[in-house]
C-alpha cells in the first residue's frame, strides 16, 4: 500500500543545534511548491527565538509561493510584463495584430507608471489613481491601459504570485458623453463631387488615377463595411449574377511592423463574416472596377495597386484626406461612412438591421458607438396634446 504524501507547505520535526559560537540552529524539512521536500533552517541567539524565525520564514513561505514563472510579490513589475507577454505568446490565443497592440498600450501606457514598483505595492488605490490621472488626458487611453493592466495582475494571481487582482476594485470609468458624426446629405454629395473633379484632373506627371479611390468609397457607403474589409473583398467574394447582387465580407486587411501588407482570412470577429446586398450605387461602382481590372483570379483582390498587391489601410486613408482637403471638405474618414450608413439603416428599418450590416454581436454596441440619435420627436404627439388638453377650462 502506498504512503500517502503530505500535503504541500507541511513541514516535518524541528530538531536544533548549536554552533561553535553557542547560537542555536533550528531545521526542518519542507515540501515545497513543486512538491519536492527541501531543508530549510535558520540562526538566532535563543532557542526559542530560532523557532520562532524559522516558523515565520516557512509561513512566509507558505504565503508568497514562487509561480513556474520564478517570481514573487517582491518582483518588479517590468518583470511581470515580460512574463505577461510570452505567455500571451504561448497561449497564441489572441491574433497577432491584438498582441501587438496590447504591447504597445502596456509599453507606452502603463509601463512608464509602474516601472520602479513591486507586485506587493500595486494596491487598488495605486492602480485606481493612475487610471484617473491618465483619463483626465483621454478616456480611450485609460480605457486601453484598464485592460491590459488587469490582464498582465490577473496573470499574477493565476500563477500565485499575488492573492488577488486590486484592478477588480477599481472605480469604473466614465466615458464621456458623445454623439457619434455622420456625414449628412450635403457632404456625401460635395465627397463625391471632390473625389469625381480629382480623378478628371489633367495630371502632368505620375500615373493617372484609375478611380478606385471613388469606387473604394462607394462601396463602403454601400456595405457599412471596415476599409480593411471592403479592401480585403476578393473576386470569388462577389455573386452579381444573383438576384440580388451580394458581397461577402470575409477578410481584412493587415499591416504590421516588418512584415508585408496581407489579407487576413477573417475579419474583426466571427460575427463579422457576413453576406452584404449592393445597392445600386455600390453595385455600378464595383461593375465599373471589374472593366479595369487585370487580374481575374478568384482570390484576386477587387482593389489593389498596379501590381496586384494589396492596399494598406493607411495609404488609403491619406489619399481621401489630401483629395479632401483639396475640395474643401474636411474631417473625411473612411470609418465615418460606417457610421453614416448605419445611421441610415436604424432611421429607415430600426437598430437590429443596422447591427446585422455592422456585423456586430450586440445590438448595444451599436447603438452607443455608431448611430447618430434622431432628435425629432414624432409631430403626431402635438396633435394628440391638442386633443387631451386643447379644450381644458
Amino acid at each position: 500500500m502506498a504512503r500517502p504524501r503530505t500535503p504541500i507547505g507541511t513541514f516535518g520535526v524541528i530538531a536544533t543545534s548549536r554552533t561553535a559560537q553557542n547560537r542555536y540552529v533550528v531545521r526542518t524539512r519542507y515540501r515545497d511548491w513543486d512538491g519536492k521536500s527541501r531543508h530549510v533552517q535558520v540562526t538566532a541567539d535563543t532557542r526559542a527565538e530560532a523557532e520562532r524565525a524559522l516558523k515565520k520564514k516557512l509561513a512566509e513561505r507558505d504565503l508568497f509561493q514562487p509561480g513556474f514563472s520564478g517570481m514573487t510579490a517582491d518582483s518588479p513589475f517590468p518583470a511581470l510584463v515580460s512574463y505577461w507577454l510570452e505567455d500571451m505568446e504561448l497561449e497564441d490565443r489572441l491574433s497577432r495584430t491584438t498582441r501587438l497592440l496590447y504591447e504597445r498600450n502596456m509599453r507606452t501606457l502603463v509601463l512608464p507608471f509602474f516601472k520602479d514598483v513591486t507586485l506587493r505595492e500595486i494596491g487598488v488605490a495605486r492602480c485606481d489613481y493612475f487610471l484617473k490621472q491618465l483619463a483626465k488626458q483621454s478616456y480611450n487611453r485609460a480605457r486601453q491601459a484598464r485592460v491590459v493592466l488587469r490582464l498582465a495582475l490577473a496573470l499574477a494571481v493565476r500563477h500565485e504570485i499575488l492573492p488577488r487582482n486590486p484592478m477588480d476594485h477599481v472605480s469604473r470609468l466614465r466615458r464621456p458623453a458623445r454623439t457619434p458624426d455622420v456625414y449628412s446629405w450635403e457632404e456625401i454629395a460635395a465627397i463625391r463631387s471632390g473625389i469625381r473633379t480629382w480623378e478628371q484632373r489633367e495630371v502632368t506627371a505620375g500615373p493617372r488615377p484609375d478611380g478606385q479611390l471613388g469606387q473604394i468609397v462607394e462601396v463602403l457607403l454601400g456595405t457599412s463595411a471596415r476599409i480593411g474589409e471592403v479592401l480585403a473583398i476578393r473576386l470569388g467574394d462577389l455573386d452579381l449574377d444573383a438576384p440580388i447582387p451580394a458581397v461577402r465580407i470575409c477578410g481584412t486587411i493587415i499591416s504590421r511592423k516588418a512584415e508585408p501588407t496581407h489579407r487576413q482570412d477573417h475579419p474583426k470577429t466571427a460575427r463579422s463574416v457576413r453576406r452584404v446586398a449592393l445597392p445600386g450605387f455600390a453595385l455600378r461602382a464595383v461593375r465599373a472596377r471589374l472593366e479595369r481590372i487585370r487580374f481575374t483570379h478568384p482570390d484576386a483582390l477587387l482593389f489593389s495597386t498596379r501590381i496586384g498587391t494589396p492596399h494598406t489601410t493607411n495609404n488609403v486613408r491619406r489619399q481621401l484626406r489630401d483629395v479632401m482637403d483639396r475640395a474643401g471638405v474636411p474631417d473625411v474618414t473612411p470609418h465615418r461612412f460606417r457610421r453614416t450608413a448605419a445611421t441610415a439603416i436604424n432611421e429607415i428599418g430600426g437598430l437590429q438591421l443596422a447591427s446585422e450590416l455592422l456585423g456586430h454581436s450586440d445590438p448595444a454596441i451599436t447603438r452607443e458607438h455608431y448611430i447618430r440619435r434622431n432628435e425629432t420627436v414624432n409631430p403626431a404627439t402635438a396633435g394628440y396634446l391638442e386633443q387631451a388638453f386643447g379644450q381644458a377650462g
